[in-house]
């Protein structure tokens, strides 16, 4: 069978994250939603997404396909039934669809002659950006049991303080002298060939991924996901990096989520509590204004690509777009339009040739190519956002 999986209405809901990627590759757990699918289903998938990233992610159509919701994360009794689908059947879940069956030949306009099936059980659906970070421990434990199921972790350092190690896995290569690991309240995952630095103190529910750094006298608290190639130092709480980002000294990130190829300067430091309490209100690009979380704790989205000088500090509830350039004393806006350059003095514009070079230089310290796809697709963003960026 052949699997794709679509962006459905909450792409608009998730961005900036979704400027640069499909729903299904972000990051929540351990896993990449799609990582997740794929290991379940063991079969690799494709992506039906917006025109302009079908180049790095494309659509493979067959004669027969299964079309799923990536906001939805898959659970083993959900993999069966969407297994299962047979032609003209279509899944629900609370009159969301999950998935449906259809052919090459098909023009699916609406299911009203389709067989219409309903998942009963719970399941986690990613929403908003900011159930990125809400879902994040459940998400963790949901891999971390996966993943970890009928194998042996490689063994604790002997110097290493560790609590409950039945909720701890350590892939091989990692390293991880000298810290600490706490996982009474949740599972904790190190990733193949991540360290974990002397004097960290680690919380579950945690995952380190593959080749990740925590650098020394590290606080994390729960909840808190650190995709791969990332470097993290300071105090971290409840936040999810994607990946190749790094925040590596010290300063507060709390209820958080950080895209791809950022970084935050020394001693940056985000809100996640406003001084009165009140529920937290975040930047809707659906809406073009601010949107209620329900949340009181929620602090910032950085989109790929963006960056901030040392001493930054976001307010609470502040979401940056993509390939943002941030510096200088003060808060700045608790919106930031993509390919703003400049803080709470003003922002002017954060020009291309600027963002490919940066991006170029960065990309290439991961052993990384900066290429025309990746251009292209930053060329469409920045079209498409000029609209925020009246500086």
């Amino acid at each position: 069978m052949n699997y794709i999986l679509f962006d459905s209405e909450v792409r608009n809901a998730l961005l900036p994250f979704t400027y640069t990627r499909p729903v299904a590759d972000i990051r929540v757990g351990i896993l990449t939603i799609r990582e997740k699918w794929e290991k379940r289903l063991g079969l690799t998938t494709t992506t039906l997404t917006e025109d302009y990233l079908e180049e790095k992610f494309p659509m493979i159509e067959l004669e027969q396909n299964i079309l799923i919701n990536a906001s939805f994360l898959p659970s083993d009794a959900l993999v069966e039934k969407v297994k299962g689908l047979k032609e003209n059947q279509v899944l629900f879940y609370k009159e969301e669809i999950i998935a449906f069956f259809a052919t090459d030949t098909q023009e699916v306009e609406n299911f009203d002659t389709f067989e219409q099936l309903e998942f009963t059980d719970n399941l986690i659906q990613i929403k908003n950006t900011w159930d990125i970070f809400s879902f994040n421990s459940e998400a963790i434990q949901q891999d971390f049991d996966y993943l970890a199921k009928g194998r042996t972790s490689a063994e604790i350092p002997e110097m290493t303080v560790a609590f409950h190690t039945e909720n701890i896995f350590i892939e091989e290569g990692a390293k991880l002298p000298l810290c600490s690991l706490n996982a009474e309240n949740g599972a904790i995952y190190i990733g193949k060939d991540a360290e974990i630095m002397e004097g960290s103190m680690i919380r579950g529910p945690f995952a380190l991924c593959e080749n990740s750094t925590v650098k020394m006298g590290t606080k994390i608290y729960g909840g808190t996901t650190i995709g791969p190639h990332c470097k993290i130092g300071g105090e971290v709480n409840n936040s999810v990096f994607f990946g190749y980002s790094n925040k590596g000294h010290d300063g507060f990130l709390g209820n958080a989520v950080i895209g791809e190829w950022c970084n935050l300067g020394a001693d940056t430091n985000n809100s996640n509590l406003k001084n009165n309490y009140a529920e937290v209100k975040l930047w809707s690009y659906e809406t073009e204004k601010f949107a209620k979380t329900g949340l009181q704790f929620c602090g910032l989205m950085l989109g790929d690509h963006s960056k901030c000088a040392i001493n930054t500090m976001f307010n609470t509830g502040t979401v940056v777009g993509v390939s943002a350039n941030i510096f200088g004393p003060g808060f700045p806006r608790n919106f930031i339009p993509s390919f703003s350059w400049g803080g709470s003095a003003g922002f002017s514009i954060y020009q291309m040739n600027k963002v490919k070079e940066v991006a170029t230089v960065v990309m290439k310290r991961r052993n990384l190519e900066f290429d025309e796809k990746e251009m292209r697709i930053l060329e469409h963003i920045f079209e498409e956002t000029k609209q925020y960026r009246n500086f």
